[in-house]
């Protein structure tokens, strides 16, 4: 949704996976995403889609969305699904209970059909309110930009950068997210690879 990525240049900038926004509440679908996701399918990255969850959507509707989108098939990471605050949702947060029920109910179809454990992206303050103590059992992706994740939880994944450069990308956004996994080449080639 940034802008023009030329999928061989990027995927020779020495990282190995990328995610791809396809979809955002209900009914928004990323106009580049069927472009990506096919352009990134024939490099040797290994390839994810991104949900942008709305707090004003109910969460079955949102993974019907996103199942409508993205194909299913084993050789894909599992489905991420992104919380945190837009618009005025910081100044006038949702009711916590409603937002995890949405949530859930997001989450166990996109299990279902995918049958891989759906990812949860989120800010700190975002996992503080609504996710703490809560969805354990999915991997969390974190976002902090300053320093090393603050949360004393595990975290698989962190966003430590929204400001990378590499070489494939160009677009009115100069900029691009970079990600790290967290664990070793072999936890990693674990947990990407393909499923069954």
């Amino acid at each position: 949704y940034q802008g023009e990525i030329d999928w061989p240049v990027l995927a020779g900038e020495g990282i190995e996976f990328a995610y791809i926004k396809a979809t955002e509440g209900s009914s928004h679908v990323d106009r580049k995403f069927a472009d990506n996701w096919a352009g990134a399918g024939e490099t040797g990255l290994k390839i994810g889609a991104h949900h942008f969850f709305s707090f004003d959507s109910p969460g079955a509707t949102q993974a019907e969305n996103f199942i409508a989108q993205v194909p299913d098939h084993g050789g894909i990471l599992p489905p991420v699904v992104d919380v945190e605050y837009y618009a005025d949702k910081k100044a006038n947060p949702p009711v916590a209970e409603a937002v995890r029920t949405e949530l859930q109910i997001m989450l166990d179809d996109l299990e279902e059909h995918y049958g891989r454990t759906p990812v949860i992206y989120t800010t700190e303050d975002v996992w503080e309110a609504y996710l703490k103590g809560h969805f354990e059992e999915y991997p969390l992706w974190i976002r902090n930009v300053f320093t090393k994740p603050n949360i004393k939880e595990t975290w698989l994944i962190w966003q430590y950068s929204n400001r990378g450069r590499l070489n494939g990308y160009s677009g009115v956004e100069e900029f691009i997210d970079l990600n790290v996994f967290k664990g070793t080449q072999e936890e990693w080639e674990q947990w990407s690879r393909p499923q069954d």
